[in-house]
């Protein structure tokens, strides 16, 4: 269990690393934005910098700013757990934006803007997988969501086109279209590395589904359906369980699984939507 949470911990400080890295690196010295509270940040920074004259509010401290209300909110309503990592990774993120410095690799702002949301997609994908979050908006939507049972996406989408449109206003027009490739490919990694939907199927294969059922209940409160199930080939019998999980979800059910019975086979699928109860909170 210890060595399970350091490494969940070390991947969430190295997917900090890289968010940093994307931003000082490529995609603040290119005025190219990324999605989210950082590209929030990153353009509130700006229009201080450039048109108040004011340098000492960094991209790192108005991050770090704008996600203690929304860390207060994801505790009371998203999970404690799940917030502690969040607030974890945006600690690290903060530091790291401090120590390296804003430096231009490349005065190409297409490979900027490509390597950006490349290194930054990887971050926050990894991020993901491991069962956290990089904070800001993930913990916003997943409110949303819950309260207006809408795709977490479609909130992502209003506050990235925001941040467009301000690119596009307050700096070159060209600016805003850069910014959209810088979304478009963290969002094409993010999915590579992350299922993108907030709800996936598990389908589990196993011979100790009794005792998976308790260690999934003491961690998360998911309906669970129990099938009887025949090996074809060795001709055992076995149980399928059957239950839908959010994605956040799925990296501690991942770590059960491999604690209770590490020989289960199991399928996890997609899942666009759902008719009936699917508890929320």
């Amino acid at each position: 269990m210890f060595l399970f949470e350091a490494r969940r911990i070390l991947i969430v400080i190295f997917g900090a690393v890289l968010n940093a890295v994307s931003l000082n690196f490529f995609l603040i010295g290119a005025n190219v934005y990324a999605s989210g509270f950082t590209g929030a940040a990153q353009l509130i920074s700006s229009v201080f910098k450039d048109f108040i004259g004011f340098e000492g509010l960094s991209t790192g401290i108005i991050l770090f700013i704008l996600n203690i209300p929304v860390a207060i909110l994801g505790w009371k309503k998203v999970g404690k757990g799940f917030t502690v990592y969040s607030v974890l990774s945006v600690v690290f993120t903060t530091l790291f934006l401090e120590i390296l410095p804003v430096m231009e690799l490349s005065e190409d702002i297409i490979l900027n803007a490509v390597f950006g949301g490349v290194i930054g997609g990887t971050g926050v994908g990894i991020t993901l997988k491991h069962g956290a979050s990089t904070g800001g908006m993930d913990i916003v939507a997943m409110v949303l969501s819950r309260m207006k049972d809408k795709p977490i996406g479609t909130y992502f989408l209003i506050l990235n086109s925001i941040i467009i449109a301000m690119a596009g206003i307050l700096y070159e027009p060209e600016n805003a279209l850069y910014t959209l490739l810088t979304l478009y490919v963290t969002t094409r990694v993010i999915d590579a590395l992350h299922t993108r939907h907030e709800k996936v199927t598990a389908m589990i294969i196993t011979h100790k589904a009794e005792e998976l059922q308790k260690a999934i209940h003491n961690t998360m409160v998911r309906g669970i359906t129990i099938l009887p199930a025949k090996g074809a080939y060795t001709k055992e019998d076995k149980n399928m369980m059957y239950l839908v999980v959010t994605r956040y979800e799925l990296y501690d059910l991942e770590r059960i699984i491999g604690e209770v019975d590490p020989n289960a086979f199991t399928n996890i699928v997609q899942t666009t939507g759902i008719f009936g109860f699917f508890r929320k909170d």
